[in-house]
């Protein structure tokens, strides 16, 4: 009986001492150092059992494994016993375990974590945490790109996980965040010890098309392209380089986004205060062309000082054309000072009026009357321009085209090019018009014609044409019309076919109309009138003579 007690003793401790010194699989065991050879480490990890394990996973990323037999070192136990009899381990396995276990705890408690970059894949880069490899990527490598990551490769820095997921064994790290956290508390001491109109020398870390950023020694402030100089600037680059040290002064600072706005034209005289001293109203000045827009150009009177030439200001004679036709960049060219606004910085300048007025100097060499020759240069609905010396235009109405049809039926004959000949009727110099007349060139043959007629006058006409409502005829090679009521005071007689062509007519004139170029003729208004005349001269209203009498004594008269 108490044989048996005392085997089962004996059992019970042996099976408690194999529980206390076989290690599991799958843990993290602690073993020593018996010997290294041909590059490996023999551990004993305890109950007679040994392992080997390549020293490269003693060793940290590009440095050498510091390892002598009788050091003490953990390594996890993947198999107790392998085909050769040899327990399979791994130190590098251990240090991950160990790593993750502590980078958890890190991830939990948001602080940092020291690695080493160690290897480039795609989209960023290899990290060792110390035994656990994490991700970098390439965005969170620095604040700004980085081009070349040579010298960080090795280098033992702080890192912050990002993201990490242990069942799938990923880590995201970040060295931007670390970075941005340490130059966001810099640039809080840089900014607390600046104040806006405080001078300071910067050094110009980067160039954009809007501005450079200038380091301040920790912070970096946005010297605007406007706040360069007074003058206009089209590229920071002409007057900034890159590792250049300025003396700016500070404009601006927002506490909140540690925003600085910064400004080196400040620190030099504002060209604006003597503006109206050195350019005053009407005076003419020359000057370099900067720029051209579609409205005008931009024209430097000294550096810092620029005016606008609108486009209605640049030529008297060339409208509705682009700027860029008349005037290039960087021409010199003389302006005068229309208007100065020294509170909006603008001064108003004229091209044009450096030069005289075209129709001015046209009405001055050419009154009306005078005899021009040009090329015609439009045709249009309403007549044709005819260009003049001095750039500009004249114009022929329809109606002066022709004294004889209509000036509709003949503007056809003319062709862009042809070479003209008129005479100036007319110069509006404010409108801009010059009024020209080609019939005016060879006279007005109804003018020449009527010679000294006039209403009243009695003129001998010949019939040409014998017609319903009366008859056709003509003087001097003008025609007329004869209604039938004007053919005879005696409505009996008023009746066309008692004339014939050929015939020789009186008439009396009763109308001039130098725009219709037409006689208004009447026999009748004749005839009243010498029966008038006759009245007046052999009798009268009480002599009681008939009038027949008078009419027989005015003719025995004649005779």
């Amino acid at each position: 009986m108490c044989a048996k007690a005392s085997m089962e003793e004996f059992e019970a401790l042996l099976n408690e001492s194999f529980e206390i010194d076989t290690p599991s699989e799958g843990s993290v065991v602690k073993g020593r150092v018996l010997a290294i050879e041909a590059g490996q480490a023999i551990i004993d990890v305890g109950y007679k059992m040994e392992g080997r394990v390549d020293l490269k996973e003693f060793a940290n990323p590009g440095e050498q494994a510091e390892l002598q037999p009788g050091d003490e070192v953990e390594v996890f136990l993947r198999q107790v016993e392998n085909a050769r009899g040899e327990a399979v381990i791994s130190r590098e396995m251990a240090r991950r375990e160990e790593a993750w276990d502590r980078l958890e705890k890190a991830y939990a408690d948001e602080q940092r974590v020291e690695g080493a970059i160690f290897g480039r894949v795609k989209g960023g880069f290899t990290v060792d945490l110390g035994g656990a490899v994490a991700f970098l990527p390439g965005s969170q490598v620095d604040v700004r790109p980085v081009r070349d990551a040579g010298p960080l490769m090795g280098l033992k820095q702080p890192f912050q996980i990002l993201k990490m997921d242990r069942r799938r064994g990923n880590i995201v790290v970040s060295r931007r965040a670390i970075l941005e956290e340490s130059r966001a508390e810099q640039r809080a001491e840089v900014i607390a010890n600046l104040h806006e109109g405080q001078t300071v020398d910067g050094v110009v870390k980067n160039i954009t098309e809007y501005g450079a950023f200038v380091d301040l020694g920790g912070v970096d402030g946005l010297l605007h392209v406007t706040d360069m100089a007074w003058r206009r600037v089209n590229h920071p680059s002409e007057i900034l380089s890159i590792g250049e040290t300025v003396k700016v002064q500070v404009i601006k600072i927002n506490k909140e986004t540690h925003r600085i706005s910064l400004g080196m034209k400040q620190l030099q005289d504002d060209p604006w205060d003597t503006v109206e001293a050195k350019f005053p109203i009407e005076s003419v000045h020359t000057g370099r062309v900067t720029n051209i827009t579609d409205y005008g150009a931009f024209v430097e009177l000294e550096p810092g000082v620029e005016g606008l030439v609108h486009v209605s200001e640049m030529s008297w004679t060339k409208k509705n054309v682009h700027p860029g036709k008349i005037v290039s960049t960087s021409q010199e060219v003389d302006v005068m000072v229309l208007e100065i606004d020294s509170a909006k910085r603008r001064v108003s300048l004229g091209l044009k009026q450096t030069q005289r007025n075209p129709w001015e100097v046209f009405a001055e060499t050419h009154p009306e009357g005078t005899e021009v020759e040009g090329e015609v240069k439009n045709i249009t609905e309403f007549g044709l321009f005819v260009g003049l010396p001095g750039d500009i235009d004249g114009m022929v109405h329809l109606s002066d085209l022709t004294w004889e049809g209509r000036g509709e039926d003949v503007i056809g004959d003319y062709r862009k090019g042809d070479v003209v000949k008129a005479k100036v009727t007319e110069v509006d110099v404010e409108k801009e018009r010059i009024s020209l007349s080609i019939k005016a060139m060879d006279g007005d043959p109804f003018a020449e014609a009527i010679g000294g007629v006039k209403r009243g006058s009695i003129i001998t006409v010949e019939v040409t044409k014998i017609e319903d409502g009366g008859i056709e005829v003509t003087y001097e090679g003008m025609k007329s019309f004869i209604r039938r009521s004007d053919l005879s005071r005696d409505r009996a007689e008023q009746r066309p076919e008692r004339f014939g062509v050929g015939d020789k007519v009186d008439v009396r004139v009763t109308n001039v109309d130098s725009k219709t170029r037409k006689l208004g003729l009447s026999i009748k208004a004749r005839e009243i009138a010498e029966e008038k005349e006759a009245v007046e001269q052999y009798g009268s209203s009480d002599s009681g003579a008939s009038l027949g009498d008078i009419l027989g004594a005015a003719l025995k008269g004649d005779r």
